[in-house]
């Protein structure tokens, strides 16, 4: 019954990918199940242009609101799932290339990079920097104002750094002040266990007097 239920999730979320990806793609936004404002779709089309014309690098996205898993499924089997999913979308991208991933109801993100741009893209700096500080703040912005700037943020980060790389400027780019709110996040981040470290030493101190 575990094997049949796992089976079907596959088929179904294969529909859904066919589905997606003619509804919504673009050369470079191949899926964004309309939760990417169309003028971030725009500036990643005009970034991924100019990227592929002067670095011949591919760079896509790739981004559910759901890939239909059962709210029960084990992480085991969502990774699984997961892992199986991207390496069907692999088939589908241009040697060299890196995707941003993510499907929002599983709380999924992902940067797949090929072989090639490995040692040039950071795939944790880029997402703990220039991703998720985005779509985890909390704030009254709605999921399609954050998704759409997390994925315009760390798309457009991917594409300085390999353009840094290959030391070429793009006209294209939003400028570095994308990590900002990484920053911020981390610094908050940090300052959180600092203070936990700081009430547990000080807790431990007071019960030894």
């Amino acid at each position: 019954m575990k094997v049949f239920n796992f089976t079907k999730m596959i088929v179904l979320f294969a529909l859904s990918f066919f589905l997606s990806t003619n509804l919504y793609a673009t050369e470079y936004v191949l899926s964004n199940d309309g939760l990417i404002d169309e003028r971030a779709v725009g500036k990643i089309d005009q970034i991924g242009n100019e990227v592929k014309s002067k670095l011949g690098v591919n760079i896509y996205v790739y981004v559910k609101r759901s890939l239909g898993l059962n709210e029960d499924i084990s992480t085991k089997d969502k990774i699984d799932f997961i892992k199986k999913e991207e390496s069907e979308l692999k088939k589908r991208l241009k040697k060299p290339y890196v995707a941003l991933t993510m499907a929002v109801d599983e709380t999924h993100v992902n940067l797949i990079v090929s072989s090639k741009l490995k040692q040039i893209v950071d795939k944790d700096d880029i997402l703990n920097g220039y991703v998720v500080p985005l779509l985890a703040s909390k704030d009254k912005n709605t999921l399609l104002s954050k998704v759409s700037a997390a994925v315009l943020n760390g798309y457009a980060a991917v594409a300085d750094t390999i353009a840094k790389d290959r030391n070429i400027k793009l006209k294209s780019s939003i400028g570095s002040s994308g990590k900002v709110a990484g920053t911020i996040w981390r610094i908050f981040m940090y300052t959180l266990i600092v203070l936990g470290l700081l009430v547990y030493v000080y807790a431990i101190l007071k019960r030894r007097k």
